[in-house]
């Protein structure tokens, strides 16, 4: 008898899909791994993330933010003050991303080396 397998659907009720789409984006990791240090002001962040826009780096800490792995404290300053901190949530999830970082370190070559090898094989 075959075992059933998993369907995994292209909707919102996929957890794998919800929780992937936003944290595999290009910017997503970076911020959090750059927030686990403390919380940070955003052109503290922008300096410490090189390439990414101020549009990129707006529209990815409200993503975040929605999602619930990152606060945002506006501070009654003049000028006004806004930090951004990770919630325990984003604490939760920057350990499983940063042992994928460390898989990826030490398969890099391996990885390579099967690209490599695909490409010339056509």
């Amino acid at each position: 008898m075959k075992e059933q397998r998993r369907v995994f659907y292209n909707d919102e009720s996929c957890p794998v899909r919800n929780v992937v789409a936003q944290i595999g984006d290009k910017w997503s990791m970076l911020i959090l791994f750059a927030l686990v240090d403390g919380p940070d002001r955003f052109n503290s962040l922008k300096s410490r993330i090189n390439g990414i826009s101020q549009r990129m780096l707006t529209q990815t800490l409200r993503d975040l933010e929605r999602e619930g792995y990152v606060n945002r404290t506006v501070y009654p300053e003049v000028p006004v003050k806004v930090e951004y901190e990770l919630t325990e949530m984003g604490q939760g999830i920057v350990n499983p991303l940063y042992q994928l970082v460390l898989w990826a370190e030490e398969h890099k070559v391996k990885i390579e080396q099967a690209r490599e090898a695909y490409d010339n094989r056509k």
